[in-house]
């Protein structure tokens, strides 16, 4: 069996009366890629808010490396936050700063010790990774949606987090650049051993890089498995909505 790297048991959140989690229950494997699926509002981003802590459930568990998140103190939850990367939708790239500086600036301020050389090589490095090493000394605004979405990852990549967290990766992006962003998602799997939680309603992203998808209905996971079982044998018919509202075939 491969190792829970996350354990959720009975996840509940709720704001006011309106209830968000109701009972979530979910596991995360080392080196796996997850694929959530939910509509707008219906909990993922409450989901990854309390299990880095940002928020605290009302009821369950949230472990993550073993550790229930909500009994860390402020010190372990820094820890913690810096072995989880965020891939931010928006890229979330500053615009006064060139790519080099983007990438160093979360290093610089981390991590400790580290000369100049020692930055400028891990900044080469992570950019060959990603496919821009040419794109070092351009602003943010030289470049294109990809591109930023590119550079983006490898900037969440610069202080070697365990866990991947991929907001809606392929999101404003045209049919060509989304499957060049899924193939990405695989391959920092594969070079950087992390494992990953994908947010998206793209469902060609979901197929091409998920190993199993979750959906969340309700307030709670009602479909879990591969693509195909989530699927071909979903009883739930807002399950099979996402499936025909916009799965295209690759």
């Amino acid at each position: 069996m491969a190792e829970k790297v996350v354990e959720i048991r009975g996840l509940k959140k709720s704001f006011g009366d309106l209830k968000v989690l109701q009972g979530v229950d979910l596991d995360l494997f080392k080196e796996e890629n997850l694929v959530v699926l939910g509509k707008s509002g219906s909990g993922k981003s409450v989901l990854i808010k309390i299990m880095v802590g940002l928020l605290k459930q009302d009821a369950g568990t949230m472990h993550v490396f073993g550790k229930e998140v909500s009994r860390l103190n402020s010190k372990q939850l820094n820890e913690l936050r810096l072995k989880i990367g965020f891939s931010f939708q928006n890229s979330a790239l500053y615009d006064s700063m060139t790519v080099k500086e983007n990438l160093e600036f979360p290093l610089v301020r981390n991590v400790k010790n580290l000369t100049k050389g020692e930055i400028q090589k891990k900044i080469e490095g992570l950019l060959d990774s990603v496919g821009l090493p040419q794109t070092i000394n351009q602003m943010p605004s030289e470049l294109s949606g990809g591109q930023k979405k590119r550079i983006g990852v490898a900037r969440t990549l610069i202080l070697d987090p365990e866990i991947m967290l991929y907001d809606e990766p392929t999101a404003g992006l045209d049919p060509i650049t989304c499957m060049d962003i899924n193939n990405l998602i695989n391959e920092v799997r594969e070079q950087f051993k992390t494992t990953s939680i994908v947010i998206t309603h793209d469902l060609t992203c979901a197929k091409v890089t998920g190993d199993r998808m979750a959906v969340l209905l309700d307030g709670q996971f009602k479909a879990v498995g591969s693509f195909n079982e989530v699927f071909a044998h979903a009883d739930d018919q807002r399950v099979k909505s996402f499936y025909d509202y916009n799965f295209i075939e690759s």
